[in-house]
């Protein structure tokens, strides 16, 4: 699943309780001093990436007429577009060596600035931080299912992209990682 940026305080609160609930590391300034620097990372990340992905629709946007003319399959070619501009622009496009790569930003982040200590290897904080991300993601999808099946049962139909859908979905989506234990 893609990370949006609606989704990157969750994560970076998830990564802050996960550390602090393992018991292998010593926060010295608190759960939101930790969460902020790792929300930056993680923000700077998707700002990359949405970077890339403007590039790639201005490519596509500017050949448009050779791709209809070919017959060419729009996004298999936005994808491999992506994928041979991606070094250029700092993106990992693997899943999991990005997320690997991410947790070893911000550890090295925490670290730094003095907001985490620990007694460990490094790896297995690492690891803390990297299964807080995957496994926020594997929630998420969950979630979303779960929320849209909340609206649905209302009796009364609520259009999706409405400013009153957006508002239950945020209200429901902090409820339902409030029910999961998944916030601070």
């Amino acid at each position: 699943m893609k990370v949006s940026l609606s989704h990157i305080p969750h994560i970076s609160s998830r990564i802050a309780v996960d550390l602090s609930r393992s018991g292998l590391v010593t926060m010295t300034h608190g759960l939101d001093a930790t969460a902020k620097e790792a929300e930056k990372i993680l923000v700077k990340n998707i700002q990359k990436e949405l970077a890339l992905e403007e590039k790639v629709k201005a490519i596509v946007n500017a050949n448009e007429e050779q791709i209809d003319y070919y017959l060419a399959d729009e996004r298999q070619l936005f994808f491999m577009i992506k994928k041979r501009l991606a070094p250029d622009f700092g993106v990992i496009l693997s899943y999991e060596d990005r997320y690997s790569d991410i947790a070893h930003q911000i550890l090295d982040q925490l670290y730094e600035e003095d907001l985490i200590r620990y007694d460990v290897s490094e790896n297995r904080v690492k690891n803390i931080i990297y299964d807080a991300m995957t496994l926020f993601i594997a929630d998420a999808s969950e979630i979303d299912n779960a929320i849209y099946e909340k609206i649905k049962s209302y009796k009364r139909r609520i259009i999706p992209g409405t400013d009153e859908f957006e508002i239950m979905y945020e209200k429901f989506y902090k409820e339902e990682l409030a029910s999961r234990g998944m916030t601070s």
